[in-house]
């Protein structure tokens, strides 16, 4: 039993150092392709903020603009293009290309899979992690 109870914490310990480190990745892809719209503060007051048609969301919010949840599939479904957003010409992302990749699997809080890729599987842990 105490093998088990054992097991238990160390993967626990590890999943939480991959989403850890997940997010150090993402801070890194954020800082990269995301700042320049959404402010390094994630307010939505990056440099390019102003030329854009439709203003970036205040990123930090998320989960308290949706009922204190992390909206997870409509995140990685906005990054992906699976929802567009025009809103200076062209869809968001504009570095679309970027975010393709392997398929690795991500959950929603409520439990439901969905596929994507690494980079954008880091990329939502590092928003969940900056979540206010």
């Amino acid at each position: 039993m105490r093998y088990f109870v054992f097991s238990l914490i160390a993967l626990g310990a590890l999943a939480g150092a991959a989403h850890a480190q997940g997010a150090g990745r993402g801070a890194e892809i954020y800082a990269q392709f995301c700042a320049t719209c959404h402010g390094v503060r994630h307010d939505g007051n990056g440099p390019m903020a102003p030329v854009l048609l439709v203003q970036p969301s205040e990123l930090s919010t998320l989960a308290a603009r949706n009922g204190g949840v992390f909206p997870t599939l409509r995140v990685v479904q906005r990054i992906d293009g699976r929802d567009p957003l025009v809103s200076h010409g062209s869809e968001m992302p504009v570095y679309g290309d970027f975010f393709e990749g392997e398929n690795t699997p991500l959950k929603t809080p409520a439990g439901q899979p969905i596929l994507t890729s690494r980079a954008i599987v880091d990329m939502v842990a590092y928003l969940e992690a900056v979540q206010e």
